[in-house]
Formats: C-alpha cells, structure tokens, sequence
C-alpha cells in the first residue's frame, strides 16, 4: 500500500511541472505574438500609404492572431505531453527551441510583408536555394550585422521563455482549466462568423492574415496535396465569344490546334518593302498604375507617354503572371504554366515553338540582351532553347561599365542605361537580313536602388510638382515611394537614351518596337486583384501610319500570334501548321471589350485566377470586369461554374503536360 500512495503522490506532481513548464513558455510566445501584430501594423502604415485606418484591422487581426497561436499551441502542448514521458527537461529545450524559431521566421515573414504587401506561401518553394540567396543578398538583408541581432534576438527570447517557467505558479486544477478553455477556443474560432476576414479588400485581408498560419496552411497544401495531378479534359474549340476560333484534334497533345489567326496590325502600317526588324523592351515591374497617359497613380514614365502619340497603344493590357519569370514564355509563346512557371520544365522542356524559332526559321537572326545573370529563373535555359544567336547577360559585358550600386556590394547586376549602351555597341553595324533583338530591364527592382541618386532625387521632386502637378498635402503619398519611383523615372529615362541612339542606325526605319512591362510592381499598394497583371503595351514604329489607342483587352499571349499573322500577310513568312498559342490576337477594338480566356498566375505555385470575356474568378470569386480593368464583385452561379470548368480544364491539361512533356507534336 505504501508503494501505491507515493506513486498516486508522484503523478500530480510531475503533472504540474509538464504543465507550468509548457504553459510558463506558452504566456510568453502569446505575448510576443500579440507584442509583433502591433508592430506589423505601425511598419506597415509607416512603409505604405493606404486608405484605411490600422484601428479598422484591430479586432480581426488579433483574433487571426489568437485563433493560430492556440492552434499552434495545441498541437505543441501533443508533442510535449508526449516527449515528457521520456525527460521533462528535454522537453523544455524542444518547446523553447520551437517557440524561439517559429518566432524569428514570423518576424521575417512581417518584414517580408511589409516589404511586398503580400504573404509569403508556397511561391517559397518554387524557387531554387541559389535564387533565394541571390533573392536575399540583393535586398540587402543578409548581412552581418542582422545576422548578429538574429542570434542575439534568439538569445533573448530563450530566455524570456525560460522566465516564463520561472515566474508561473498556478495550481494542477488551473493549467487544466487552461488547457481546456484552449480547445473551447479552437472550437469556437473555427465556427464564429465574427472574426473572418475582409475578403472584398485584398489589402486588407492580406493584413489581417496571421503571416505564420498562412505560410503553414500553404505549405501543408503544397507538401500533401501539391504537384500535378491531371483527370480527363474536353478537347474543345473554345468560348464562340473568343475573336479566334480554335480546332483541338489531337488527344495526346491537348493545346496543339489549328487556327486561322488574322492579320489585325496591318491596316495601321505602311506597306513594306522587306521583312521589318523587332526590337522588344521588357521593363521590369512597369505597371499601367504609374505607367502611361491615364495612369491612376500618376506617370512616372514621360518618356513613354511621349511615345504613345507615335504609338498603337492598349490600355487595358495585361501580363501573364505577376512576377518575371513569366515574360519571356508568355509573350513570346503563350505557353502553359507548369507547375512553377514554364520555365521551370528547363530540365525536359517539352517541344514547342515560338515567335523567336519560328522567325529564325524563315530567315531571322535573335539577339537577347539582360543586365543579370541569364541562368536567374532559367531564362538562358529557354533562350538557348530557340537557338538565339547572340545571347548577352552581366558575364559578357564590354570593359569599362559599372555594375548597379547595391547596399552590400552585391546586385542583380548591370542597371538600364549600361544594359542599352553595352547592347547598342555589341549590335552588328551591317547585318545581312533581319533580326529580332531583345532587351530585358532590370533596375526598376527591390531593392530599388537608382543610380545616380542626387540627379533622381530632383528629378523626382520636379516631376511631382511640374509634370504631374500633385498638390502639396499629397506629396507624402509619394515620398513614402520615392526609391521605387526614381527607379522607374530611371528606366524610362534609360529608354528615352535608346532610342535616341537607335535612331541614327541605318534598319531603324524598318524597325517595329513592341514595349511592355512585365509585370507590376506590388510594393506599392494595388487597387485590385486584377492591378498587379495591368501594364502598358506599345507597338511603336516609323512604319505606323497614325497613333492609335484601342481598349479591348488583350494580354502578353496576344502579342506573338498577332505579329506572326502580320508578318505571315506583308513579309511572306511561313509558319507552321499548328499552333499551341494559348492567346488569341491584339483587340482592336476602340471602345472597351474583352475577347479573350486566360488563366493568370500570380506567383510560382499560385494559380487561381482565370479571365474570360468580362469576367474575371479571383480565388473563387467573381468579378466583373469594366474599362481601366476595373473589377467589381457579382453573384452569378452560372457563370461562377462555367469559369471554374474552364479553369479546371485548362489545369488538367496544364497538369498533364507536366508529367508528359507533350506539347506539341515534333515538327519534321
């Protein structure tokens, strides 16, 4: 009996040591947790201009916040409960070493956020490590001296935790009663209307989202369910909505068709004497917010809106993705995504062919020029795919240029200005037939650093009050962007220099230009869903007959078909028999319209938005498009299940192309 009555004497206890142990730790972490909403919420009102006020986001955020530390906690409490059984002290270490680390990564997805205004998931996982590090090293952030507040910073909260322990004394019955009011407060979360997030306002809810809980919740989608599963697809011709109609024929290669895309360019040229030059200038992050005449924030490019009166112009434009790795695939094919990004089947890439092979086919010579390093997302990979014959990245740069300043003597390399000057000088004097030559930007980028700063800095002032005349109380609303500005201000400038130099080369004549950006860019607010994919589009040549501005949409997958059938008309070209372009052909229309179906991807792995007609499924949500690409919720059944089939549709096919690596039939 004696036996018995100390181990009855023993277990309550150690009972009460496991618990004031995990719940002298758990206190503090909910402090802390509760301690970095506030300052999430002061960063990011200090770092962005928006239109609501932090005490709106309040309630719902510490409740996002709540409702995920005692998720994580109960989940945590298992584990701890179940390493006790073994050494309560070895325990301890586990939980503290947990909490200190979940801490830290959450405090670098704050920082992340604040930055972009967008959470980080499972885009993390589409990147390599060596384009992480590069991610990292040119925003500046992996140096020693937060390297050293990161261990510090971990020192600390070990042991803050460990005084956690130290200074909690409650009674076994109190740590179950907290315990169980846990579990009533998961339960009660999961069901309450009353703390859901603000879905009709991106921001907002991009806000108020527990960073830590998004990024686990996207991870668990990507690890359990990610990767591409394909199911049985309809070969169809599409939408008869659509300006192209499109023949499927072909089971084992699902965007193989047939189709007779017209020639919708030519009534704008002259007629022409040879096979015209294509000069292409991608700009980095070039939104059609600050970008172009009507830009809704103010244009921050003077240079190309003096060029839009010389110009066929779309206003309602729109990229592929909302990052770069889809430019060079999207506008030069229109291929399907993947599963990250086309590019990222560089391993295996399925047969295809694009606007560049294609024009080498009949005659052309490619020339591709970028400031960075060429192998960044496998844009090299793809280019030496088409067989370009002159392919110029920062390691072949000519003596004597400077690489963009940096804040840790690292960079993505050559900024604008020396990108079009390096290229100019290593363009052939003579060339014996025609080209395709390509200029990929780059400073106009996190960490958005201009170079020759002071010259920016007035210019920036200048332009404020003469160019874009903003009154005086909303000069702040600009300031809190100047770096990212500047950096815009700068590229434009950089193409204003081009072509001033391009005109005084012999094929300029009988050069058509195409400028688009790729993307905009997300560190300033975004007035939708729809915004970050918005950019300007231009089609500039001595060749035009008069400028023009159409507001049809049209995308980056309407830029190839559209050029090919021109020059199919007017330059005697051949092309192949089937295609795999997924857009249709430039809308020229001059009142506002949408002929086209797409899918969009924002980020590498985040696939949910798709476009058809006028409207647009966001994330299970629809939208109706209006010019400017203005998007406005509505409930329509119907057409909420015929845009979620069309998009399941094109992700099974895109699933399967995947795993198949059949895009096209091999041409012989």
């Amino acid at each position: 009996m004696a036996q018995k009555a100390q181990i009855h004497s023993v277990l309550p206890a150690k009972l009460e040591k496991i618990m004031r142990t995990f719940w002298g730790m758990a206190w503090v972490y909910l402090l802390l947790m509760l301690i970095l909403r506030v300052a999430e919420l002061k960063v990011v009102f200090q770092s962005h201009v928006l239109e609501f006020d932090p005490t709106s986001l309040l309630v719902v955020s510490f409740f996002q916040d709540l409702g995920w530390v005692f998720y994580f906690l109960g989940l945590l409490l298992i584990i701890h409960l179940l390493w006790s059984l073994f050494s309560v002290t070895l325990s301890k270490i586990l939980v503290q070493t947990i909490l200190t680390l979940v801490l830290l990564i959450h405090i670098g997805l704050v920082f992340y956020f604040s930055k972009t205004l967008l959470p980080l998931g499972k885009d993390l996982f589409a990147y390599n490590l060596n384009d992480m590090l590069l991610t990292v090293k040119a925003s500046g952030q992996l140096n020693a001296l937060n390297l050293g507040l990161g261990v510090v910073f971990f020192g600390f909260v070990l042991s803050l935790l460990h005084l956690g322990v130290i200074l909690t004394r409650l009674s076994l019955k109190t740590y179950f009663l907290i315990t169980g009011g846990l579990l009533i407060f998961i339960l009660l979360f999961r069901f309450s209307p009353g703390f859901e997030l603000d879905e009709g306002n991106e921001i907002r809810k991009n806000i108020q989202l527990n960073k830590s809980k998004f990024l686990a919740e996207e991870t668990f989608d990507y690890l359990v369910y990610g990767g591409e599963y394909y199911f049985d697809f309809y070969l169809r011709s599409g939408n008869e909505d659509l300006a192209v109609k499109k023949t499927f024929n072909r089971d084992e290669f699902p965007f193989a068709h047939q189709a007779a895309y017209p020639d919708v360019l030519s009534p704008f040229f002259d007629s022409l004497s040879s096979p015209p030059d294509l000069v292409f200038i991608l700009a980095e992050s070039f939104g059609k917010a600050y970008s172009g005449k009507g830009a809704y924030l103010g244009s921050f490019t003077p240079f190309l809106d003096s060029l839009e009166n010389h110009s066929l112009t779309w206003t309602n434009a729109i990229s592929s993705t909302g990052r770069t790795f889809g430019i060079l695939p999207g506008i030069f094919a229109g291929l399907p995504f993947g599963e990250k990004g086309f590019l990222e089947l560089y391993d295996e890439f399925p047969y295809h062919q694009t606007l560049i092979s294609i024009l080498r086919d009949n005659g052309y010579k490619a020339r591709f020029f970028i400031g960075a390093d060429r192998k960044f997302d496998h844009e090299g990979d793809f280019l030496e795919y088409q067989q370009v014959d002159q392919l110029e990245d920062e390691s072949t740069f000519l003596p004597g240029f400077e690489k963009a300043p940096s804040t840790n003597g690292f960079s993505w390399g050559f900024s604008d200005k020396e990108l079009f000057k390096n290229g100019l000088q290593k363009l052939p004097a003579e060339k014996s037939g025609p080209e395709i030559r390509i200029f990929q930007t780059q400073t106009s980028h996190d960490p958005y650093i201009v170079p020759e700063r002071a010259f920016y800095e007035q210019k920036f002032s200048s332009h404020l009050r003469n160019y874009l005349q903003i009154s005086p109380d909303r000069i702040p609303e600009y300031e809190a962007y100047k770096n990212i500005y500047m950096t815009v201000l700068y590229a434009d400038d950089a193409i204003r220099m081009f072509f001033e130099e391009y005109k005084k080369r012999p094929e300029f004549s009988n050069t058509i230009f195409i400028i688009t950006g790729d993307h905009r860019l997300p560190e300033i607010p975004m007035s939708s869903r729809l915004d970050r994919f918005h950019v300007p589009l231009l089609i500039y040549s001595p060749l035009i007959k008069s400028a023009e501005v159409f507001k049809g949409i049209s995308s980056h997958f309407e830029v190839t078909p559209s050029i090919l059938s021109f020059l199919e008309k007017n330059a005697g070209i051949d092309l192949p028999q089937e295609f795999i372009w997924q857009g249709q052909v430039l809308d020229t229309s001059r009142v506002f319209r949408s002929q086209i179906a797409m899918p969009l991807m924002r980020n590498k792995n985040q696939l949910v938005d798709y476009l058809s007609g006028e409207f647009f499924l966001s994330d299970g949500q629809l939208f109706l498009i209006s010019d400017r690409l203005n998007i406005d919720q509505i409930e329509d059944s119907n057409m909420l299940n015929q845009l979620n089939g069309e998009f399941e549709d094109f992700k099974n096919k895109n699933a399967y192309t995947v795993q198949t690596r059949k895009l096209l039939p091999p041409q012989l």
